[in-house]
C-alpha cells in the first residue's frame, strides 16, 4: 500500500500520521551519501510537525567528539531521507546500526538488512520495516553551542509505504504492529512491558 498524504483530507491525514508516528517512537533513518553508501541510524526524538502539509521531524545530536553525524551530513547534501518504523523483531539490528561506524561503512550491511529502491527519493527503504516514509528536507533548525549542536530536521512526507496486511478500512491497524520505543539509558519498551539492551560500540 502506498499513500500520498497530499491526497487526503486534513482529518484523514491526521489519522494516518498518528497511526504511523507512534508513542515514544524510534525514527530509523536511512540516507545515502554522495558516493552511494547507505547509512542507517536510529533517533528517538521523533514527532509529527504538521498535518497539512504532512511533515515529521527528528533531532540529531553531534558525535561525542563534536563532529557532525553522517545522517545529518547526508541529508544536508541530498535533501532527502527515509524514516523506517522499528518492530521488536528488528531491535537487535537497530541496536547494531546505532554504533558509531566510519562514514565509509554501511550500517545496513553490518546489520544484515535489505535496502529497497524508493519511489521518489534516492535514500533506500528498509525492506524489513513494516512502514517506510519517504521524505524531502524542508528545514534544519540548529540549537546549542557549536561543540554540542543539536539539529532538528523537518521533512515533508512524499509517500508512505505500509504493508498491505496492516492497512484496512482507510487506516493503519496499529494493534497488528509490534513496535518498540526508546526509554532512558539502555531501556526500551514494548507495547506492554520494557526490556534492557546495551548499545554497541566499535571502539
Amino acid at each position: 500500500m502506498k499513500i500520498n498524504p497530499s491526497n487526503l483530507s486534513p482529518t484523514d491525514a491526521h489519522h494516518l500520521l498518528v497511526s504511523v508516528v507512534l508513542p515514544r517512537p524510534i525514527a530509523w533513518v536511512s540516507t545515502v551519501d554522495r558516493h552511494g553508501i547507505f547509512n542507517l541510524a536510529p533517533f528517538s526524538a521523533f514527532c509529527i510537525v504538521s498535518v497539512e502539509p504532512a511533515m515529521v521531524g527528528f533531532s540529531v545530536g553531534t558525535r561525542r567528539d563534536g563532529q557532525k553525524k553522517d545522517t545529518l551530513g547526508n541529508i544536508e547534501t541530498t535533501k532527502e531521507f527515509v524514516i523506517n518504523v522499528v518492530e521488536e523483531s528488528l531491535a537487535k539490528a537497530m541496536n547494531i546500526t546505532s554504533a558509531p561506524y566510519p562514514s565509509d561503512v554501511s550500517e545496513m550491511e553490518e546489520a544484515g538488512l535489505t535496502p529497497v529502491k524508493a519511489d521518489l527519493v534516492k535514500a533506500p527503504l528498509l525492506a524489513e520495516s513494516p512502514i517506510n516514509m519517504e521524505c524531502r528536507l524542508k528545514q534544519v533548525l540548529k540549537f546549542g553551542e557549536t561543540a554540542t549542536t543539536d539539529s532538528f530536521i523537518i521533512g515533508e512526507l512524499l509517500l508512505i509505504h505500509v504493508r498491505d496486511e496492516l492497512y484496512a478500512n482507510g487506516e493503519v491497524q496499529v494493534s497488528k504492529l509490534k513496535v518498540i520505543g526508546r526509554l532512558g539509558g539502555n531501556m526500551y519498551c514494548r507495547i506492554q512491558d520494557m526490556f534492557e539492551m546495551k548499545r554497541l560500540t566499535t571502539e
